[in-house]
């Protein structure tokens, strides 16, 4: 049997920047992760958006200056269009920063943490490598390994995505919501320059978002029904292009499929307790919500950041795996999680409803928010991480 202070099932984005988060820390880590990350050919159709919040956290973990610059777009401004002519737009000179966030490839930082971890005295990596058991006993959790392999620890983490082996075998209960929708992710080359801008269009058939990628490229996530998700996904790469262009209003021109499209099934997962006894989730495994907010990985890397500041913290006489403590983690990261959850489904609802007379009060909202500008000065501020 192998021990350690923290166990951490899951080396995706979330559990990789725990533990690179913790790498000044005296705890003994390990990681067990099925595989290891891979820089694609070309560019990576997942995409995201990170906050200047998380930025900070990525830089404070040793990651973000090593990061590529070429590979990366600053989001100067977001316009948001409604339905029926409702229009809401932030612009980072308007809010005194100097961008509202930052479009990078999900490959590009999970590459990057990767190598900083290998570098970690305190982390043994186990990769490829998959769970088969797991026991919570009163002072260690036991994970056993398809191989054989015995880890102890004092907390496990499961950082193992929103299907968390780690949250079944637990027993820790996941209420899920299936959107019967499917986010289309692809990239493309653009006829006009984007100038740093993300769009957004509420539309009949979902929300479409628009992400600038450097140079004359950017990427889309379009959250659509599943039929309709399916029916792009089939088309040959010149008529996805148009009909993305179409539906942009050709707002970067004529555009062309660099990437191919790939969906995968949308879902609100909300999960009541994120703690019990020698566990935490953290990341997807502890929510789920709808990306037209593209807030997903940021709650997953406050999350991390959050558990991490209280685990190198404690001190050693403090048992880090006693569910009072990690109470503690879960009650910290509750509020923003829910509010996240809470207002991406609720304007998802909104957009999606049809009622009668309807359509003209959402679009009123969002051009009356974009008008009164305190309001709006929160908003933008809560999506930057300032608040």
């Amino acid at each position: 049997m192998q021990q350690f202070d923290l166990i951490i099932v899951g080396g995706g984005l979330a559990g990789a920047s725990l533990a690179a988060a913790l790498r000044e820390s005296r705890l003994r880590i390990a990681l067990v992760e099925g595989q290891a990350p891979s820089r694609p050919q070309g560019w990576d159709a997942r995409i995201y958006a990170i906050s200047p919040a998380n930025a900070d956290f990525l830089a404070r973990i040793g990651a973000w200056e090593h990061l590529d610059r070429q590979r990366m777009a600053p989001i100067s401004a977001m316009e948001v269009h409604g339905d029926q002519g409702g229009h809401l737009n932030f612009s980072a000179y308007e809010t005194g920063v100097g961008e509202l966030g930052w479009i990078l490839e999900s490959s590009l930082m999970a590459c990057e943490l990767w190598e900083g971890i290998k570098r970690q005295a305190n982390v043994t990596r186990f990769c490829p490598a998959r769970p088969a058991g797991l026991e919570i006993r009163h002072d260690a959790a036991l994970l056993t390994l398809e191989d054989g392999q015995l880890l102890s620890g004092r907390l496990l983490v499961g950082a193992d995505g929103r299907d968390s082996w780690v949250r079944r075998q637990a027993g820790l209960e996941a209420i899920t919501t299936p959107y019967n929708e499917k986010g289309l992710v692809a990239n493309f080359a653009t006829e006009k320059p984007h100038r740093g801008i993300a769009w957004q269009w509420f539309r009949d058939d979902g929300v479409l978002a628009y992400l600038p990628l450097p140079g004359q490229r950017m990427s889309i996530v379009w959250s659509t029904p599943d039929a309709h998700a399916d029916a792009l996904c089939a088309l040959p790469p010149e008529a996805l292009a148009e009909q993305v262009a179409a539906a942009g209003q050709h707002v970067l021109g004529r555009l062309e499929t660099i990437t191919p499209a790939a969906a995968f099934p949308l879902r609100l997962i909300r999960v009541p307790r994120t703690v019990s006894p020698r566990l935490a989730l953290v990341g997807d495994a502890g929510h789920g919500i709808h990306p037209l907010s593209g807030h997903g990985i940021n709650l997953g890397f406050q999350d991390a950041r959050v558990l991490a500041e209280m685990l190198g913290a404690a001190g050693p006489w403090q048992d880090i795996g006693e569910e009072r403590f990690l109470q503690r983690y879960q009650r910290a990261r509750r509020e923003e999680t829910v509010l996240m959850q809470t207002t991406t489904d609720t304007l998802r609802r909104l957009f999606r409803a049809s009622p009668p007379g309807l359509a003209p009060l959402r679009n009123l909202g969002l051009t009356l928010t974009n008008n009164l500008g305190p309001m709006k000065s929160v908003l933008v501020r809560y999506a930057l991480g300032a608040l």
